[in-house]
């Protein structure tokens, strides 16, 4: 039996839009763990176990349904022995459409769910998830508790065209020049941005790149070539920013691959 599970599973075709995948995640054994910055919001639900984040050597506890805003560094987080959670990983877009927060008023926390949606509707979805024991009907509940929550409002397809362009220069466009391809002025954009994303097109940017430059630390490329690639002004700047992502330098982290 292994001690580990991280399962991904595809939401419902109405759910797509926001919603990249879940994911069941149960560990037997109480353990410590980095998380890198993502481009998107995520949720948990801890149907068993419990879990908390480190910072400076203390630990703050996290409620059992909580939601982690972007970061733009790396976590860490400890679980308790048998956790069971259910994550729900958003699009780029997607956090909006369901709650009537600002995005980027969850950078760089993590809070209770009760404080994003009615606390009746997050213990009931809790009070379900202890008594289901397929995963299978964990994801339903979860699904059916989004679905209730799915706002009726139009995509902001300026900041979809945006996210895609930032991924399409793997993070290394200039957002001066975002803005002149969308032909729209710095402030109303960075304003829209934020509240849809989560953090400044800068920002966002910067961590597609990190997730970029994760993709190519595996393969036999150079430091050096690795850093020009990804448009990095030179190895102080690149080590410094990988640093800050991942709390390691690129070396070291390379051995570890």
């Amino acid at each position: 039996m292994s001690t580990m599970k991280f399962d991904k599973h595809f939401p419902t075709e109405r759910l797509k839009p926001y919603i990249k995948y879940f994911v069941v995640s149960e560990n037997e054994l109480e353990s410590e763990y980095k998380v890198f910055p993502s481009s998107g919001l995520v949720i948990g639900f801890q149907y068993k176990g419990q879990l908390a984040t480190i910072r400076n050597n203390t630990e703050s506890k996290l409620a059992t349904a909580g939601i982690t805003g972007i970061s733009d560094g790396y976590r860490i987080f400890k679980n308790s022995a048998g956790i069971g959670t259910i994550l729900v990983y958003f699009t780029e877009i997607g956090f909006t459409h369901f709650a009537s927060h600002p995005a980027n008023e969850l950078f760089n926390l993590s809070l209770s769910l009760y404080d994003i949606f009615e606390k009746e509707k997050v213990n009931e979805v809790e009070g379900k998830l202890a008594l289901t024991s397929t995963d299978k009907q964990r994801i339903k509940i979860v699904e059916q508790f989004l679905l209730a929550q799915l706002k009726d409002i139009e995509t902001d397809k300026l900041i979809v065209e945006a996210v895609k362009l930032i991924y399409q220069s793997k993070g290394t466009i200039r957002v001066k020049e975002l803005n002149k391809k969308l032909l729209i002025s710095q402030s109303p954009f960075e304003k829209r941005f934020r509240k849809v994303v989560g953090t400044t097109a800068k920002k966002f940017a910067s961590i597609v790149r990190f997730n970029s430059v994760l993709d190519n630390l595996d393969e036999t490329k150079s430091l050096t070539e690795i850093c020009y690639e990804n448009n990095f002004f030179d190895q102080a700047h690149f080590i410094k920013d990988f640093k800050r992502f991942t709390g390691d330098t690129p070396e070291n982290f390379k051995r570890f691959l």
